[in-house]
């Protein structure tokens, strides 16, 4: 009924950028936050960025600076625009968003299927 389908994911150089998208679809009533999040290979998964309802942001210490969260609500989606990639920056990236459902009145966590980056020379 709802899905998230992120994009944008790839190779890239150190120093260089990608900008992942984050699409959000199905039967939607209100989305009350979108975020980002990465796992690398026996690392536990972390925060990246978020944005809740109210527009405030969310980032990492690790990616303060170099990685900015935004938002077009009027399409459901959500960026990560990310700048200055290290090659720390590795690792499966996953879009989560706050749901609440068209006829519900609880909110639901939601998980996109997740996009690699890798930063290599």
């Amino acid at each position: 009924q709802v899905q998230l389908v992120e994009s944008g994911g790839g190779l890239v150089q150190p120093g260089g950028s990608l900008r992942l998208s984050c699409a959000a679809s199905g039967s939607i009533f209100t989305i009350n936050a979108m975020g980002w999040y990465r796992q690398a290979p026996g690392k536990e998964r972390e925060l990246v960025a978020a944005i809740t309802s109210g527009g405030s942001t969310n980032y990492a210490d690790s990616v303060k600076g170099r990685f900015t969260i935004s938002r077009d609500n009027a399409k459901n989606t959500v960026y990560l625009q990310m700048n200055g990639l290290k090659p720390e920056d590795t690792a499966v990236y996953y879009c989560n968003a706050v749901i609440v459902r068209k006829c519900e009145w609880r909110s639901e966590n939601y998980w996109g299927q997740g996009t690699q980056v890798t930063v290599s020379s």
